[in-house]
């Protein structure tokens, strides 16, 4: 069996390749460039009846956050203003379409689909984890020794297929190992996160023992949590409301940076220059995984449930429609940067919408960059000479609601030895 630190390559390979089965929905046959249709519908309207998909020509059916919903109408928009206002206004476009079920355990009932005075409580309790000031917690505890280990299994071979021999496990063991979680059950972890029982089964034991005498650990600081009422009353979480948090942080944090990671890592490599001018001076690094982040966006779209009627950038948004927010489109908007389709790590830095917006930004916003920053570092560090395999089929972008790369084969080392 061939296995990355301890997972077996063939499981990461189906979890994580957008082109399988398991990630069917997310539209990972869309192969070509939305951006230039993007753009057009950029120029043409800020918001556009239809969704993203429909409106980009992709013919799938395609499920994420929003979808389906067949039987309420669906707009989205495309500019970087009406995607700022729509996460400015959380009132009118609400996460979610129905209140939280605080006793159900599932993603769609944890502080994702909060909104208000109760997402803010539930966010308070876990922000204190993942301010910029914690990654350092987050990068000794589990992103260090897990990217090293995963470059010692390939550092002697050189070559290697980066996507799934490295940016696959370095997020999916980050995460399930800030929950106690063994190596050998990260993946079983993964695979199940469809099925809510299934996770609980595995996390009960760990909830139970941290609940008994806490550890260093995402999981005793969600059992230790105290939760302060409108009344202000104080209580410790729930069961139910844990492992809801839970299912919420495990698909979020094994789902997403991996794909921006090889996203960064692919356009270093099909930049030899600026890869070479990163490895001579890594203060580079970091405008160049920022810029990675606005250029292409893993996740280009999440929507917003329209909570009553409003006349928004020249559309009349019905309430019970949903907007899309097509948070690719917006990251290229010529009205905030310029030639926004390039790729330039040297323009001014701004804020994107790579992590979505408002209140519900991405949480583990900090967490990400510091995976990112520290797995390709390391890369750097380690592997001399690092380009892309001339011999191999070179990485492409695809997905349509998840970015990524098909695979990123690399050989290292004096090109003489080759």
């Amino acid at each position: 069996m061939t296995t990355t630190h301890g997972l077996e390559r063939a499981r990461i390979r189906e979890l994580f390749d957008l082109r399988s089965s398991y990630n069917a929905k997310s539209g990972g046959d869309f192969t070509d460039d939305p951006y230039p249709i993007w753009r057009e519908l950029r120029e043409r309207a800020p918001v556009h009846e239809g969704t993203v998909h429909e409106l980009t020509g992709y013919p799938g059916d395609a499920t994420f956050q929003g979808l389906p919903f067949p039987d309420r109408p669906h707009f989205s928009a495309f500019t970087y203003a009406a995607c700022d206002e729509a996460f400015r206004n959380a009132e009118v476009f609400a996460s979610s379409p129905e209140q939280v079920d605080g006793d159900a355990i599932n993603v769609d009932n944890s502080m994702l689909a909060m909104g208000g005075t109760r997402h803010r409580r539930y966010r308070a309790l876990v922000q204190p984890s993942f301010v910029p000031a914690r990654a350092r917690w987050w990068i000794t505890n589990w992103i260090e020794e897990t990217v090293q280990l995963l470059i010692d299994g390939f550092a002697a071979d050189g070559r290697a297929e980066l996507n799934t021999d490295f940016c696959a496990a370095i997020p999916v063991l980050t995460i399930t190992g800030s929950f106690g979680v063994p190596v050998d059950r990260a993946l079983d972890i993964r695979e199940a996160l469809m099925d809510p029982p299934k996770v609980v089964e595995m996390l009960a034991p760990i909830v139970a023992a941290r609940r008994a005498a806490p550890a260093d650990d995402l999981i005793s600081v969600l059992v230790e949590a105290e939760l302060k009422d409108e009344d202000g009353t104080t209580h410790r979480l729930s069961d139910p409301e844990i492992y809801s948090f839970a299912l919420l942080l495990l698909l979020a944090g094994s789902g997403t940076t991996w794909k921006q990671m090889g996203i960064v890592l692919t356009t270093l490599l099909q930049r030899p220059e600026l890869l070479r001018a990163v490895h001579a001076d890594r203060a580079l690094l970091r405008p160049v995984i920022e810029e990675a982040l606005r250029w292409m966006p893993t996740d280009p779209m999440f929507s917003r449930h329209v909570t009553r009627d409003i006349d928004f950038h020249g559309v009349h948004l019905p309430a019970g429609s949903v907007l899309h927010l097509c948070l690719g489109a917006a990251n290229r908007d010529p009205d905030r940067w310029e030639r926004p389709d390039e790729f330039d790590h040297t323009r001014p830095m701004k804020a994107s919408f790579a992590f979505g917006g408002g209140s519900h930004i991405c949480l583990g916003m900090h967490v990400a960059r510091a995976e990112i920053n520290t797995g390709v570092g390391a890369l750097l560090d380690r592997l001399p000479g690092l380009r892309a395999d001339p011999d191999k089929a070179p990485p492409a972008f695809i997905g349509m609601y998840e970015r990524g790369v098909t695979e990123i084969p690399v050989v290292f080392g004096p090109e003489s030895d080759r």
